[in-house]
């Protein structure tokens, strides 16, 4: 099973720069999806479920053109998940899942939050911070709530956040912003404890691996980049994968798809 993950940055806009190349190219078995910013009938009827799969689109609830994730399968799910049942998180349109059985896979847009220098005294950025934080927790009891069933699991997206200095080009020019911040990282380490990897770092240790760029000042040019885009899967299904990787050669979007692939 390939597992690929891209936060397209608006799937109208992919579509015109080569999103249906790169899908029969890559063609992989799950594809999830962030960043939509499109109802489902607003995508090109062609183009909605894309020949050979499944699909399942979860918008935000109020706020078009913002948010939104979709999921492309080969296979079709027992059984689709479209939030976790708590609306202060699943108004947003971030969590798409998908169960094929021998394994749940979820795409996930985590949210975007603010430092106290980036909000600078204004209190709905300043929110944002404890909404992000929020959200890790009630998705991470979630999924937890699976593994205590047995359930093999992979959540894919764009978790907005950078784990290790390694993860992005200057550490130590962003510890106060957002998505480097302690306490978005400790979320991390909290996810590594309850049982999950980094599946990228079981086969790459080395920095200068990035899956998103600032579209300002040459940054993909330069790779100046951060990688935030990942697959952190459940221990349990180390045996079975056979490989992770960034495709940075891929363009379309400031970020780039990262894959998983493994033997089920």
């Amino acid at each position: 099973m390939r597992i690929v993950s891209w936060n397209v940055n608006g799937i109208r806009a992919a579509h015109k720069k080569g999103f249906m190349d790169f899908l029969r190219t890559d063609n992989p078995d799950v594809l999830c999806l962030q960043e939509v910013r499109a109802e489902e009938h607003q995508i090109d009827e062609d183009k909605r479920v894309p020949e050979g799969y499944h699909a399942a689109y979860v918008p935000h609830q109020s706020k078009k053109g913002y948010s939104g994730v979709g999921l492309y399968s080969k296979r079709e799910p027992v059984a689709v998940y479209k939030g976790i049942g708590l609306e202060e998180f699943d108004r947003e349109g971030r969590i798409v899942g998908a169960d094929f059985e021998d394994v749940v896979v979820f795409g996930v847009y985590f949210p975007k939050a603010y430092s106290e220098k980036e909000a600078a005294g204004d209190m709905a950025k300043l929110a944002r911070l404890d909404y992000k934080l929020a959200f890790y927790d009630a998705f991470f009891t979630f999924i937890h709530g699976l593994q205590k069933n047995g359930r093999r699991i992979v959540v894919c997206g764009d978790y907005n956040t950078a784990h290790e200095e390694r993860d992005l080009a200057r550490p130590k020019q962003n510890t106060d912003t957002s998505g480097f911040l302690r306490c978005e990282r400790d979320k991390l380490d909290e996810l590594a404890k309850q049982g999950f990897i980094d599946t990228f770092r079981e086969v790459e240790s080395a920095n200068g691996h990035y899956s998103w760029w600032s579209q300002r000042g040459g940054a993909r040019e330069n790779n100046v980049g951060w990688r935030i885009d990942y697959h952190w899967m459940t221990r349990d299904l180390i045996p079975v994968m056979n490989g992770a990787s960034i495709l940075p050669n891929v363009t379309g979007s400031d970020h780039c798809p990262v894959t998983l692939d493994l033997s089920i």
